[in-house]
């Protein structure tokens, strides 16, 4: 070949090299900023949660926050129940399929979710029946339940498909743009401080949210929606995660319990400010759920099943330094400013509490490590350990608090929950060591 004809070649390939260098950064420029992006509206959601939390420890009573904090905390268990957990199948389900396959298999979790509405809902009301929760609120609960089961689905469907950036919105609408609203509203009108315009408000929210999801979802343009409704499909589905919803029962049990036990321990006034306490740390696994959970986890699942061992090292590695640095990060500036937050509400009660507070963020920090040997398990189908923890949960939550109780009862749930999460963290932390495969490991002798 002449020398021409080779140099020619040679500034061809240089030139092909460069334009596929360009690409990938701008195809990682452009996945940056859809990651700040997303972080940024979380932050946007959860500020305006924050902003909903602390009016209403300004403006309504204690005993009120205590009905508010009971009433969320019990709709975020039953949510488990209309949900039955199927998700952790059917993500796993879709990512294996092609696009055409995904409208049917959609169509069946819809009709498995009918199936367990008429299951699930009316048992719910014995809640009401037996005096847990005031009658008052019976409405507002189910209407309430079944615009957050369907929003959290939809939303859960759009983090599959690696659209983060719209399920964030849809998050925003379902947990924010309401919260900013009722707050603003109460601090102008004094009149609608009360619990039914904040169920009304978000209500509204939740219905808003359900709209833009459905809307996204048609506009995916997935096919299959004619196929029978495959009922072999939805039994397997069942009996994969039938084991991992009593699991999640277990785990999620914890901070459901953990309220009640609390107001039988120190009085639905001391409740309010464990609600509160609780919302603030808690907003902690909203932005690693935003930030890091949202976009790691999909790649995990994807890296392991196309047996891609520097893929996964990879994405644990990220999810280890990511989730760490933001506890530490969110810890600090919680410590720094609670003093003069609680402060600023005007209510002794709650500052008399503050010493709630550092157990209850240091339980959610073990909760948040917990789930990065969670991810790497579930992203290789280890359930059985997911399963055993989250059981032993519950148990080591219930046996720890019954000790503390006996000696300092108002620290006791909180500390139950430290000594439960702890135990967690260490139980998954060795079972991805043992089970994970050498190459995989982020951590190999």
């Amino acid at each position: 070949m002449p020398k021409t004809e080779r140099r020619d070649e040679r500034r061809f390939l240089y030139k092909q090299l460069a334009g596929y260098q360009r690409e990938y950064t701008n195809l990682m420029r452009a996945q940056n900023f859809l990651q700040l992006s997303n972080v940024a509206i979380r932050g946007l959601t959860l500020v305006s949660k924050f902003l909903l939390i602390f009016f209403l420890a300004r403006f309504l009573e204690p005993v009120e926050l205590g009905i508010y904090g009971l009433l969320a905390a019990t709709i975020g268990y039953s949510l488990y129940l209309l949900g039955f957990d199927f998700h952790t199948y059917s993500t796993r389900e879709l990512l294996k399929r092609e696009r055409c396959e995904w409208g049917g298999l959609l169509k069946a979790q819809g009709a498995l979710t009918l199936v367990l509405y008429v299951i699930f809902l009316p048992p719910l009301s014995l809640v009401f029946i037996k005096g847990l929760l005031p009658m008052r609120v019976i409405g507002w609960f189910f209407v309430l339940l079944i615009l957050e089961h369907l929003t959290q689905e939809l939303g859960r469907l759009l983090i599959t498909v690696s659209d983060q950036l719209f399920a964030s919105l849809i998050l925003f609408f379902r947990s924010g743009v309401w919260a900013v609203l009722i707050t603003g509203l109460m601090f102008i009108k004094p009149d609608t401080r009360n619990l039914d315009m904040v169920f009304g408000a978000w209500t509204l929210g939740a219905a808003t949210a359900l709209f833009l999801g459905i809307y996204r979802v048609k506009r995916m343009g997935l096919s299959g929606w004619r196929q029978n409704i495959d009922w072999a499909w939805i039994i397997k589905g069942l009996r994969v995660a039938s084991a991992l919803l009593i699991a999640t029962l277990a785990i999620r049990g914890v901070f459901t319990l953990d309220r009640y036990w609390f107001q039988d321990l120190a009085g639905l006034d001391v409740l309010g400010a464990y609600v509160l306490f609780m919302s603030i740390s808690m907003a902690l696994m909203s932005f690693l759920d935003a930030g890091v959970f949202a976009f790691i986890y999909p790649g995990l699942i994807s890296a392991y099943q196309r047996r891609d061992p520097v893929g996964f090292h990879r994405g644990i590695r990220r999810l280890l330094l990511q989730t760490v640095g933001l506890c530490g990060a969110f810890s600090v500036v919680a410590l720094v400013t609670i003093g003069p937050l609680l402060a600023w509400l005007g209510k002794p009660l709650y500052s008399e509490q503050q010493g709630l507070f550092v157990w209850i963020l240091f339980a959610t920090v073990l909760y948040a490590l917990c789930m990065i040997p969670h991810y790497g398990l579930y992203a290789q189908g280890c359930d059985k350990p997911i399963i055993h923890s989250h059981l032993a949960s519950l148990i080591i939550f219930i046996l720890a608090t019954l000790g503390f109780a006996q000696t300092w009862p108002q620290l006791a749930v909180p500390l139950g929950l430290c000594v439960s999460f702890f135990v967690v963290l260490c139980w998954k932390s060795w079972s991805f060591y043992r089970l994970t495969p050498v190459p995989y490991r982020l951590f190999q002798s």
